[in-house]
């Protein structure tokens, strides 16, 4: 007897099509948005990890293809264009690779607007999903990633808004906005791929990605799409650190903690049974040195979501480390060296003693500081390159 295979249309995260052929299903989705922080690398990066996770959320962990969308502005000049464009492209790209895939096709096009985006498709066995619409009575809610994303990369803008600086420098530091934007750059950066995998060792009862809708936006689609009478209550949420004091200073703009803010490439908000939740946590912060959190349960109810009144909130991470830049648990140095020959700037991000990355740049164009995944040490050109005073470049960002 054959089994009839799942279809999943508009609604959820990635459409699910039964193909001709037995047994297999084309999962596929696309996404794409304008730039929200100011390393073009990491632009592209979080564009492709966006990309991603629509899969991840389903809990497809393999992509057979990508594609890339690439609107490139009028408003640019030629030299900022030759500059901006290559890094975003290798942002993507190498996101792509990080996720097991590559990018082989898209489209570019000239327009006001510069957009990054894509499309990923994986051809999936049935036993590679995890259709989101089996919550039962007595589950509970994880969260994968913290939420604030959007307050925190507003906040950093905000930086050199002096109308805007003074609505919120009464409750925060500018060290802290700073702080706050580069965990949110990379946490938006990392890829849902290691949260989708242990999805299927703890028996998951189906996810999402949290992303333009906000936590509750999301979580009641998810809510509604369940075969069983369930609802959802959010009683934590973990939101990276200070973002929350912030979004109380600017009154209604961005409804934090009543679930609304937009994220972009949030984390999966997964149905986990009440006995696998903690294990799970436990073992995506041991593999990737960042926490998971529960954050609610499953009640009987009528297919909605809820935040309780008086959330707890979580601020993430609890605790700094001393000369810790941005990212929990890893304190990064940042060198400069400069090679007269070439005319160009190599920025070394060194965890440990061991230098991780590398990436060229013009030396009179000198970004934010990239994170860049490709081991390349010592870069090309740079043998007998000489070092650069590291605060001076640091300041210069």
């Amino acid at each position: 007897m054959q089994v009839p295979q799942t279809k999943i249309g508009i609604g959820m995260d990635a459409c699910v099509t039964p193909l001709r052929h037995a047994g297999l299903s084309l999962v596929q989705t696309t996404d794409f948005f304008y730039p929200l922080v100011d390393d073009p690398y990491m632009q592209g990066k979080i564009a492709c990890a966006n990309v991603l996770s629509d899969l991840y959320a389903m809990g497809v962990t393999e992509c057979d293809n990508m594609l890339m969308l690439l609107g490139v502005s009028t408003k640019m000049s030629e030299k900022e264009r030759d500059v901006v464009v290559p890094l975003m492209l290798r942002g993507f790209r190498d996101a792509a690779a990080e996720a097991n895939t590559s990018v082989n096709g898209g489209q570019t096009v000239m327009n006001p607007w510069c957009t990054i985006g894509g499309v990923a498709t994986s051809i999936c066995q049935s036993t590679e999903l995890i259709v989101p619409d089996s919550a039962v009575v007595g589950d509970v809610l994880v969260l994968t990633k913290p939420l604030g994303t959007q307050v925190a990369v507003n906040a950093h803008q905000w930086l050199d808004q002096p109308e805007r600086w003074n609505r919120i420098k009464l409750v925060v530091a500018e060290d802290d906005v700073k702080k706050a934007y580069y965990r949110a750059m990379n946490s938006m950066a990392r890829l849902n791929k290691k949260a989708a995998l242990l999805m299927h060792k703890y028996n998951a009862h189906g996810a999402t990605d949290v992303t333009g809708f906000g936590l509750l936006g999301h979580a009641q689609n998810l809510a509604k799409n369940q075969r069983n009478e369930v609802s959802f209550i959010i009683h934590n949420l973990p939101i990276i650190a200070k973002m929350a004091a912030v979004a109380k200073a600017c009154g209604n703009m961005f409804h934090l903690l009543q679930g609304s803010s937009a994220e972009t490439s949030g984390g999966l908000l997964i149905c986990l049974p009440r006995e696998q939740a903690a294990a799970y946590c436990k073992d995506i912060e041991k593999q990737e040195g960042y926490q998971a959190w529960i954050i609610g349960i499953v009640e009987k109810g009528n297919r909605t979501a809820r935040i309780i009144d008086k959330p707890r909130v979580i601020e993430v991470p609890a605790k700094e480390k001393e000369g810790e830049l941005w990212q929990d648990g890893l304190a990064f140095d940042i060198q400069a060296l400069w090679s007269p020959k070439l005319s160009r700037v190599a920025v070394v991000v060194v965890a440990s003693t061991e230098a991780t990355s590398s990436y060229l740049i013009s030396a009179d164009w000198l970004p934010s500081f990239l994170l860049v995944s490709s081991v390349m040490w010592p870069p090309q050109g740079f043998k007998n390159a000489s070092p650069c005073d590291t605060r001076s470049f640091v300041s210069r960002r």
